[in-house]
């Protein structure tokens, strides 16, 4: 028998992307965020989720892509991390998918390398590459990266 991991995946660009689904708590549709001034790049908001503040990390930026367009709305994967809850948000919600645990590899050399270091591997599916993002390194967004410029 071989073993599996499930994910649940989403879409930042062009990239199918995938968290292991214990560390998911909620997938919720586009919320408003309150900007946060001088906030570390990558950190589009607060957002309220019934009463507790959630941290907004915008994907689109850790994993090296360009700004998402003004009228794009994007979703928010609301993870469960060891320093407390955290919404990510991604472009497209995929699915949750079973993936063998054999088809696991390092992440390839043609991400850019800030992509690269969010990324645990890539599973090789028929369809093409799954990410596996690192959490421990997406949510640390904050802690070393430049303040947003006024």
């Amino acid at each position: 028998m071989t073993e599996s991991i499930q994910l649940c995946t989403f879409f930042v660009g062009d990239l199918h992307c995938g968290l292991a689904v214990q560390h998911v708590q909620e997938i919720l549709r586009h919320q408003e965020l309150t900007p946060v001034p001088l906030a570390p790049r990558g950190v589009t908001g607060l957002l309220n989720l019934r009463g507790e503040v959630v941290t907004g990390i915008d994907l689109r930026y850790v994993l090296d892509f360009d700004q998402r367009r003004e009228n794009d709305e994007p979703s928010n994967v609301i993870i469960r991390t060891s320093e407390g809850v955290v919404s990510l948000l991604v472009d497209t919600i995929g699915d949750v998918l079973d993936v063998p645990a054999s088809t696991f590899e390092p992440p390839p050399r043609t991400l850019s390398a800030r992509a690269r270091s969010q990324v645990r591997g890539v599973f090789k599916l028929p369809l093409g590459l799954l990410l596996e993002l690192d959490i421990d390194r997406i949510t640390e967004i904050g802690s070393a990266q430049e303040a947003r410029p006024n």
